[in-house]
């Protein structure tokens, strides 16, 4: 058998069909420049037109290769200079991605630029401003408000679909949540609005889209996430919180659903039912992101923000009631508002620690954001397949479905015109300019239902329709009643047996008598109108003067209620307010603090270094202080026997020069007195101690250092005596020249070696004796 069996791989699922479209649209890119902080920061940016910018070097950098100024333009959809507001802004960025939403169209909007060029306030803002998501929120639930599902009829199936439940499952749903009070319940329209969220939006701001679908129903579903240090985080999960061991939260995956789109993997899904009840979800969320104080922002973002809102429709059934339970029929559209954390150098945040590490991975993020687009453009451009690296960060991977053609691409690039930031506002430029290049497949529009239009209005208009008959058939009750007492009360009919069709007597007589049961009839009903009249107009007066009183007592309570709304209103606001700076101040507190424990640590080190450097210049001066004396003592005691052995040489010397004098007076003497010299006797240490000292000598000898030295007075012997001395010598004197010292010099070389133990220098040559070698 030739066939080898082997474990295989699990098939990749296949990638639904899509329908192609050719048609695709470049990325969109528009530029909004903040005002400066003070008005007198050198500027580098000016507005030329309504789609062009101008940088300018600063004087620092305004030379370039050649020694001119060197200048730079760059060109964007549109333009937004430093007067541009809010609304503006949100009806020509992001209105067109909100319209798409409604019509199941996907929309990816972020904000890029350097830290403090102004992202969170484009996206967020602030009360009295509110920014590009508070404004999406607003246009969303004014345009599908009145088309909404109820509550838990759209379930999100944690597989980044949607599945629809029928109204006693959804009704089961919403008894167990109102049971436990997790969900805070859906406002109504006639809730008031939150103070904090009526600062954001002013009334006259809101807009609604067109064009909505009113035989669909409708359920928005808002998710909040970060992506810190490259993993990815959900800000609206509700943790349990243990005060003896708290647990750091847990990371989310990235995962792959069935239409190969990316989403995050149990990230919690909240669904709201109002703008107000949106926004108090982002804020919550917004509490829990990473913020920190840097040297260029009071509050820099540390981390990227995702909010994402998803908007799941299906259509009515055939009569317009309900949501038709099909799952295939359940259309689900996402916007992402993302709010990228700002790109920045560390040699001008002079960040450390964590800070450093952030920025690090904030940087690598951006620059993986970077090399994908330049691939898609080169891919686009050139021709080629290059894979893109998307899986090299949380940022790319989570939205490469939206590179891929699934929906539209806005980027806001927000630029900070002072001079300090000109470099790297050079690099947004130069990435903005190249996103510009990308181009991003159109998306397809979702398939028709096959039901007839206006359902919904034609089974609002028969419920009305059916409302108003039942009334009607409920009023005749009580007049039938009425009507049967009358008959009962008028006269009877006499008989009336008609034997011969030519009888005129019977007929005229019944004819008479149901006339005047008529007139009596229309008698007693006049009578009976009149007196129904008369007391439903009693009644009538009688309940308009109890309703003019309730009016009044209304109006009252009315003013009333309308004060207590105000100053509830009013303290609501303060409330919100102070609870706004109490956690701006909270914030900067903790910010605060962490950095005093970061410099109470690097004190406490230094310290620990300096005492430690201090330590060890002590150890060295003392060392050192060992090493001179030591040293000095051995240079000391080296100058000593240097001095003692020139001393002995000196008095060597001495003694030497004091010996020949004595023999030279010997000799003196004895041709005076013609005496035979004695032999010479060397002085005793008695007498060595009268003329000088006695210093020990390398040898082990000892050396004499004269003190006194005697002077001697020569005399010269005359001629004659020598001769005679000469001519009388003879064997005799030879032989006692020959046995004692003859020569002073020689005699003088025996005494010194014998007394310092041979410890002299070179010898003498005198006369003719033999010199003396050096031993």
């Amino acid at each position: 058998c030739r066939f080898c069996f082997r474990k295989g791989k699990t098939p990749r699922r296949p990638a639904p069909k899509k329908p192609s479209n050719n048609q695709k649209d470049p990325v969109g890119v528009y530029c909004r420049v903040r005002p400066l902080g003070t008005e007198d920061e050198e500027c580098c940016v000016e507005v030329i037109s309504s789609t062009t910018i101008q940088l300018h070097a600063p004087d620092g950098l305004k030379a370039n290769r050649n020694g001119e100024f060197k200048e730079t333009q760059y060109s964007f959809k549109k333009v937004f200079g430093i007067k541009t507001t809010q609304r503006e802004l949100f009806e020509e960025v992001s209105k067109p991605l909100v319209e798409d939403l409604i019509h199941c169209k996907n929309g990816l909007l972020f904000t890029y630029g350097v830290t403090g060029s102004g992202k969170t306030f484009t996206m967020t803002g602030s009360p009295g401003q509110g920014g590009l998501l508070p404004r999406s929120l607003g246009m969303i639930f004014n345009s599908i408000g009145p088309f909404q599902a109820k509550r838990f009829v759209f379930k999100p199936d944690d597989k980044n679909g949607m599945e629809i439940q029928n109204q006693v499952d959804a009704l089961l749903e919403r008894q167990k949540r109102d049971s436990q009070q997790s969900v805070p319940k859906t406002p109504s329209s006639r809730q008031r609005v939150d103070p904090e969220f009526a600062d954001m939006i002013s009334p006259e701001d809101s807009c609604k889209a067109e064009g909505v679908d009113e035989d669909s129903s409708y359920s928005v579903f808002v998710s909040y996430i970060e992506i810190y240090n490259n993993y990815i985080y959900d800000l609206l999960e509700e943790a349990p919180f243990d005060p003896i061991k708290p647990k750091p939260p847990q990371s989310k995956i990235l995962r792959e659903d069935q239409n190969h789109n990316m989403y995050v993997a149990g990230c919690t899904e909240v669904e709201v039912k109002s703008t107000e009840e949106a926004f108090e979800v982002f804020w919550r969320g917004q509490k829990k992101r990473r913020i920190a104080n840097t040297q260029l922002n009071r509050e820099s973002s540390r981390s990227h923000s995702v909010f994402i809102i998803k908007l799941a429709q299906a259509p009515l059934d055939a009569d317009g009631d309900n949501v038709l339970q099909d799952k295939n029929q359940v259309n689900v559209s996402q916007l992402c508002l993302v709010d990228l954390a700002g790109s920045e150098r560390t040699s001008r945040t002079r960040a450390e620690g964590s800070r450093l590490r952030e920025a690090g991975n904030i940087n690598q993020s951006l620059m993986t954001l970077r090399t994908c687009i330049e691939v898609l453009r080169e891919n686009q451009m050139c021709g080629t397949n290059k894979m893109v690296p998307y899986r090299d960060s949380k940022v790319t991977h989570l939205f490469k479905n939206y590179f891929d053609g699934e929906g539209k691409v806005r980027m806001v690039v927000c630029v900070n015109p002072k001079a300090d930031d000109y470099e790297e506002t050079m690099l947004v430029m130069r990435f903005a300019e190249m996103t510009q290049e990308v181009e991003v497949a159109r998306p397809v529009d979702r398939p028709i239902c096959g039901f007839a239009a206006g359902r919904r209005q034609r089974n609002q208009a028969f419920k009305e329709e059916l409302s108003r008959r039942l009334e009607e058939r409920g009023g005749p009750v009580d007049g039938g009643i009425t009507y049967l007492q009358l008959l009962q009360s008028l006269p009877s009919l006499p008989p009336c047996e008609i034997s011969d069709p030519a009888d005129d007597h019977t007929f005229p007589r019944v004819i008479e008598c149901l006339e005047k049961r008529l007139k009596s009839f229309a008698f007693a009903v006049s009578n009976m109108l009149k007196s129904m009249l008369q007391e439903l107009d009693g009644k009538l007066v009688s309940k308009e003067n109890f309703i003019h009183e309730q009016r009044g007592k209304l109006g009252e309570k009315d003013k009333m209620i309308q004060n207590q709304k105000n100053e509830i209103d009013r303290l609501e606001k303060k409330s919100k307010m102070l609870e706004y700076k109490i956690d701006i101040l909270q914030k900067t507190t903790n910010i605060y603090e962490e950095d005093k424990r970061a410099l109470q640590h690097e004190l406490e080190s230094r310290e620990q270094r300096l005492h430690r450097e201090l330590s060890e210049k002590k150890r060295m001066e003392t060392r050192l202080q060992g090493m001179v004396s030591d040293e000095k003592l051995r240079w000391q005691k080296e100058c000593e026997r240097r001095v003692n052995a020139k001393e002995l040489e000196m008095q060597n010397k001495l003694w030497v020069k004091d010996e020949k004098l004595k023999q030279l007076k010997a000799i003196v003497t004895e041709s005076k007195t013609d005496s035979r010299p004695e032999k010479p006797q060397r002085p005793s240490r008695e007498k060595d101690r009268v003329p000088g000292e006695v210093f020990k000598t390398r040898g082990g000898g000892q050396a004499v250092q004269f003190t006194d030295i005697e002077t001697l007075k020569q005399e010269t012997p005359v001629a004659p005596s020598r001769k005679r001395r000469s001519s009388e010598t003879g064997p005799n004197q030879e032989e006692h020249r020959d046995g004692d010292w003859s020569d002073v010099e020689t005699r003088c070389s025996v005494a010194v070696e014998m007394r310092a133990g041979s410890n002299l220098g070179p010898g003498y040559q005198h006369h003719g004796y033999p010199k003396r070698r050096k031993p």
